[in-house]
């Protein structure tokens, strides 16, 4: 990427604001003012993600936009089978209130799947959370107090840019480029900021789609272990490789200041919102106590009735269908934007994943072009919402996951259209 491209953005005159496109919000009737709000909440911005999924989930739009895994890949029968077989054998105990830290024979599976991952992970050593954000969120409240400072890439997930917010903390963006984190930044910007916690997506990130070679993994873990600074690693996405086995994570050489978020919602379903955090077990049992305040714990029938798929259902090849099916749909998506896009358009093949981060020829804006996108029945992500420093508005994410290939064909047949027009108006 070329992060340094100051041409200015040519914003089309005859566009409506995205706002206009979105429901108008109820007004309540007259009464009395409402107590005042916690001031954090003034810093929280909505999901970009969230508000546009408002129109893209229209029928007939053909939407790039939401980070959706593709449902028809969904084990229903298999899952359905396992929750039948944990009401019928275990229904009151699945029913019950459970522990804070997790069903134990869920636990072990976890850990024995980090462990082939290479990460020495033991059962005590992981919390079992409602999905992966939850873990963004725990690890929050434990490490960080008002007014520190997080490490993040340039761009960053946007929903841990809303975790974030919520406890008031400043974020600082690390560079990146086609191969993610340009950890040669770090020392410098922890000498100048003393940050509490590097936040990171290492492989196949969101949005950009890139994965930290293993040379910088090993720098970004002895630089933050000499400076005693926390690491997050975010990994939803690991295991989906295209192309040979999934990166070892960073975690893997931790040196005891990693913790590891995971997730099943994108190789099983998001709906089972069955997450997990490891770490140091002095450092999760204090997530565990915040937890404790959340939500007491987990989902019991569903953390059983996930233990119980595993134990039936051959994981490993599962995900390599699921695998398959995203590296197909991907080089579709590719082929289709080396077809559409006009010249000027860059992007850079990712190797896993879910996403393509697209970078529009200079003078456009990714936000005007929004409703002209929605006009002509397609849909797509905006890249300012993804930036917490200096505001980029020439990216575009696209999700290829979620869409057959003849779909995102013609879906970047009409971006591509509404992407040549607004250069021609120009």
């Amino acid at each position: 990427m070329n992060p340094d491209r100051s041409s200015p953005s040519h914003r089309l005159p005859t566009v409506p604001p995205f706002d206009s496109l979105l429901p108008s919000p109820v007004q309540a009737p007259p009464g009395p003012r409402l107590p005042a709000l916690a001031h954090r909440m003034a810093d929280m911005p909505p999901s970009a993600v969230r508000e546009i999924l408002k129109v893209a989930e229209r029928p007939d739009i053909l939407s790039f936009a939401g980070g959706l895994p593709a449902p028809e890949l969904f084990p229903v029968d298999e899952i359905a089978a396992a929750h039948a077989d944990v009401l019928r054998e275990h229904g009151r105990s699945a029913l019950q209130y459970s522990t804070t830290e997790g069903f134990g024979p869920l636990r072990d599976w976890i850990a024995g799947h980090l462990r082939r991952r290479g990460i020495a992970a033991r059962p005590d050593e992981i919390l079992i959370t409602s999905g992966s954000q939850q873990g963004i969120d725990l690890v929050s409240r434990v490490f960080l107090d008002p007014g520190d400072v997080v490490l993040v890439e340039s761009p960053t997930y946007l929903a841990a840019i809303q975790a974030f917010a919520a406890y008031q903390v400043r974020l600082v963006a690390v560079p990146s480029d086609d191969q993610g984190m340009q950890v040669e930044h770090l020392a410098q910007l922890i000498a100048t900021h003393q940050p509490k916690l590097i936040y990171l997506v290492p492989s196949f990130q969101n949005p950009k789609g890139t994965t930290l070679p293993q040379a910088r993994r090993a720098a970004l873990n002895a630089i933050a272990a000499d400076h005693r600074v926390a690491i997050l690693e975010d990994d939803p996405y690991g295991e989906l490789s295209f192309d040979g086995p999934a990166p070892r994570p960073v975690a893997a050489d931790s040196q005891g200041n990693v913790l590891y978020a995971g997730t099943f919602s994108k190789t099983l379903a998001p709906g089972l919102r069955i997450g997990w955090l490891w770490g140091d077990a002095a450092i999760v049992r204090k997530a565990t106590i915040a937890k404790q305040a959340a939500d007491l714990h987990t989902a019991t029938l569903a953390q059983r009735a996930t233990a119980n798929l595993l134990q039936r259902f051959d994981y490993a090849a599962h995900v390599a269908k699921i695998c398959e099916v995203y590296r197909q749909r991907c080089q579709t998506m590719l082929g289709a934007l080396s077809t559409h896009m006009p010249e000027g358009s860059r992007w850079v093949a990712p190797a896993g994943g879910m996403f393509v981060w697209l970078q529009l020829p200079a003078e456009l804006d990714a936000d005007a072009l929004l409703p002209t996108a929605i006009a002509r029945k397609v849909a797509f992500v905006p890249g300012s919402a993804f930036f917490v420093d200096h505001e980029r508005r020439d990216f575009v994410r696209l999700n290829f996951s979620n869409q057959p290939p003849e779909s995102i064909i013609e879906g970047m047949r009409r971006f591509g259209g509404v992407v040549s027009e607004a250069l021609d108006a120009g």
